[in-house]
């Protein structure tokens, strides 16, 4: 079978994912829900797969049931969520498929837009997981809280005072308020928006969206410094 579609590079397939996911990021902050991103969401996990399989985008994926090709030759299937609690395979091509990936894209007001993968497995240990419906085989989607260590147990690697606060930021890019060395309850967000204003720091990226509240606080932070040093 001849087919149009190019071979990608890596670099060309993380540029792509890239332009997605500032695609995806703008459609939310524009108030459209992620939910209703469902195309868009779908290329971004394929982007995602082929990205840490060294892999490509496969010729036909509705006739073959599989998305992506490895470097090592497996054939992925991908299911791409954001709210959805289940995915579905179908069962008639299902034996065309290698591997499975299930992987979320989450919208997150601190770390902005995200991909987590929930699922990546054989295909045929994947299907021990799953139940049979009509033609297709459901894996359910379970919503948990993974343990989280506290954030004050990192290095701080940047800070900055503003009247009684005091802006710290932790090595995962974790932003917090403190005040007398509490930190300070409320959305950090909030807090950072009109210190923002004051100091000269715009709350909008390059791309036109809101800034998350890592890249917000880092602004602040250096603006914060930046005029302490004049």
């Amino acid at each position: 079978m001849n087919s149009d579609r190019p071979t990608l590079t890596q670099v060309q397939i993380i540029q792509s994912l890239a332009e997605a996911l500032s695609w995806f990021e703008k459609e939310v902050s524009w108030g459209v829900s992620p939910g209703e991103l469902n195309h868009l969401t779908g290329r971004i996990g394929e982007l995602y797969a082929a990205m840490i399989t060294r892999g490509q985008m496969a010729i036909d994926t509705n006739q073959h049931g599989y998305d992506v090709v490895s470097a090592s030759n497996e054939r992925v299937s991908v299911k791409t969520v954001t709210t959805s609690n289940h995915v579905s395979f179908n069962q008639n091509t299902f034996h065309h498929v290698d591997r499975i990936m299930v992987l979320r894209v989450n919208v997150d007001d601190e770390k902005g837009i995200s991909v987590e993968e929930l699922l990546d497995i054989a295909a045929d240990d994947a299907q021990t997981l799953m139940r049979s419906r009509d033609g297709k085989f459901i894996y359910s989607i379970v919503r948990g809280n993974r343990e989280e260590r506290p954030v004050e147990d990192l290095e701080i690697t940047a800070r900055a005072s503003y009247a009684d606060l005091e802006i710290v930021q932790y090595e995962s890019g974790a932003i917090r308020i403190r005040r007398d060395g509490e930190v300070q309850p409320g959305v950090v967000k909030e807090i950072l928006r009109p210190i923002a204003t004051e100091v000269g720091v715009d709350l909008f990226n390059s791309k036109g969206g809101l800034k998350n509240t890592q890249q917000l606080g880092t602004d602040v932070i250096r603006a914060l410094n930046a005029r302490s040093n004049l």
